[in-house]
């Protein structure tokens, strides 16, 4: 019995150390080929902002900006129409704009906020997210010069899920806004206060891809903000915001 137990475990030790080799090789291709293909998605994402930064930017240089704008993210966003942003300002540089890309949306700039006075902090929004990607915030100090900074999000679907209403239901109450501060009111302190706009978009990226849609898409192009008449932000946004965008900044009440 110890001599067959012997043999047994003999057959073994070796028909494990013939397999090994051959499994370990296939364990090494794999992982090369995984490197392989990380490898070309980040140059596909680096060429991708290369052209969207020659598009929106020309050869104007942008720098680090991991001590002038932070942007946040989820990095798995549940609901791809609705992902959240936050921008935060990480010096005292006087910003005057900050523009937000997506980089593989059909339409990659989501907004571009002109700063009227110095904001007290950076404006947040909500936007739509198509395909894994990198959002990048650039900053533009009022000397003129750029920060950029990114966060890559997963998450797919946002220009292409419906919203759950017809064409009718959608056209109602379009346009409806709401607007409250996000503390109590305190003259010559900094506030903060919350916009929430009602537009459900359904079908703007698709239509924008293939105007095949015969609906014609609904979305905002500018948002105007001002206190007691005198300008906080003026906002260009696109296709790339998301369904009822809800936005918040910073002001400083008089």
């Amino acid at each position: 019995m110890g001599v067959t137990r012997t043999v047994l475990l003999a057959l073994a030790v070796s028909t494990l150390a013939a397999l090994g080799p051959s499994r370990v090789a296939y364990a090494d291709d794999s992982e090369a080929q995984m490197r392989a293909h990380a490898a070309q998605d980040e140059a596909e994402r680096a060429a991708r902002w290369q052209q969207l930064q020659q598009a929106v930017f020309g050869k104007r240089a942008l720098a680090d900006g991991a001590g002038v704008i932070q942007i946040e993210a989820p990095e798995h966003a549940l609901d791809a129409r609705f992902v959240p942003i936050t921008l935060t300002m990480k010096s005292a540089t006087p910003i005057k704009g900050l523009y937000v890309v997506i980089d593989n949306n059909p339409s990659p700039v989501a907004g571009h906020f002109t700063l009227v006075p110095v904001p007290t902090r950076a404006p947040e929004l909500r936007v739509r997210v198509n395909q894994y990607t990198f959002i990048h915030a650039v900053a533009e100090t009022v000397d003129g010069k750029l920060f950029v900074s990114r966060q890559f999000v997963k998450t797919s679907g946002g220009c292409s899920a419906p919203v759950g209403a017809d064409n009718a239901d959608a056209l109602k109450d379009i346009g409806l806004m709401k607007l409250h501060l996000l503390g109590p009111f305190s003259p010559g302190k900094s506030l903060q206060a919350q916009l929430m706009i009602r537009i459900r978009i359904s079908t703007a990226c698709r239509w924008i891809k293939s105007h095949a849609s015969s609906r014609r898409p609904r979305f905002i192009r500018t948002i105007d903000a001002t206190y007691d008449g005198a300008p906080i932000f003026h906002l260009d946004s696109d296709i790339s915001l998301s369904t009822d965008p809800v936005i918040t900044f910073g002001f400083r009440a008089r």
